[in-house]
């Protein structure tokens, strides 16, 4: 009899677990299902050639333009940005957390560190425009108030934690065996981190950076109010852009109607942005497996 209750026990648990699996399951089935049915009656008026061959994005306007191009010019205007700030940054603190730091200032830094991921990125926005803008501004005069670079900076800082502690996971992994080997072979501290433990931890590191701007690609409100709302073929970062993830809150206002063409792009944009996050993840998910170091005992 008590083995009988422990079963059935078991078994509602084995059947709770796998409904709380299914919830992201089905979440992301109903996002893709909203994406693709609200961006059918987009495509049907406008050619998929036109959406992502055009060179001006002007939905709002008359005559109406629906060329992507310029909002993912801007988005990946600013993710580049972002990576050129967050990629040195990130891995630099990751190499000296991992390697250098010792025991009591590791656990003292990271949690610091990390307090950059809980910042609300609408004060990330505002620091964007109040702070790095007046400086840009001061080195370059001739820079828009809204400007690509500002955005893109703010977003590396942002990005920062995410690069770091992801590399640094990979880094710990590395088998402490293969840092002895190098010492004993003469090698210096710099260049066991970098020419041993770097290598060894490629497939990590290299899925933080993919993820890093993955997430720099899919940031909002940085971009929406340091960048600026203006879709151009540019790769000035003094001028003002516009991002797939600015125009979507653009149109969310309520200021279109519901089921006009102008409201449509809303998921047109957010599809593409979607296909595009979602490629990087597989990337990262490939060149993980296709260089993944497997590893008895770590450290």
């Amino acid at each position: 009899m008590l083995r009988k209750i422990n079963d059935n026990k078991e078994r509602l648990i084995h059947i709770g677990l796998f409904l709380i699996a299914m919830i992201s399951v089905l979440t992301t089935a109903g996002i893709i299902y909203t994406l693709i049915s609200e961006s059918i009656p987009f495509f049907q008026n406008v050619s998929l050639k036109e959406f992502l061959t055009g060179t001006r994005w002007a939905p709002l306007f008359q005559p109406q333009s629906f060329g992507v191009l310029p909002l993912l010019n801007g988005t990946f205007l600013v993710a580049g940005i972002a990576a050129l700030i967050a990629i040195p940054l990130g891995l630099g603190s990751a190499i000296y957390l991992s390697e250098y730091a010792p025991e009591k200032v590791r656990k003292t830094i990271k949690p610091i560190l990390e307090i950059l991921a809980g910042i609300p990125t609408i004060v990330y926005g505002y620091f964007a425009l109040s702070f790095i803008t007046p400086i840009i501004k001061f080195l370059f005069p001739q820079a828009n108030i809204f400007n690509a670079l500002s955005a893109g900076i703010v977003v590396g800082i942002m990005i920062i934690p995410m690069v770091s502690s992801l590399s640094e996971d990979a880094m710990l992994a590395v088998p402490q065996s293969l840092r002895e080997g190098a010492y004993a072979l003469g090698a210096t501290k710099f260049e066991v981190a970098i020419k041993v433990v770097v290598p060894a931890a490629f497939s990590g590191i290299t899925s933080a950076f993919i993820l890093g701007i993955s997430r720099a690609i899919g940031e909002t409100m940085i971009v929406t109010i340091a960048a600026g709302a203006t879709p151009k073929m540019t790769l000035n970062p003094l001028d003002s852009i516009q991002t797939m993830t600015a125009y979507i809150v653009q149109v969310s206002l309520g200021d279109t109607p519901h089921g006009s063409i102008e409201h449509q792009t809303v998921y047109a944009v957010g599809l593409t942005l979607f296909v595009i996050t979602l490629l990087m993840n597989i990337l990262a998910q490939i060149i993980s497996r296709r260089f993944r170091e497997v590893y008895g005992n770590a450290r």
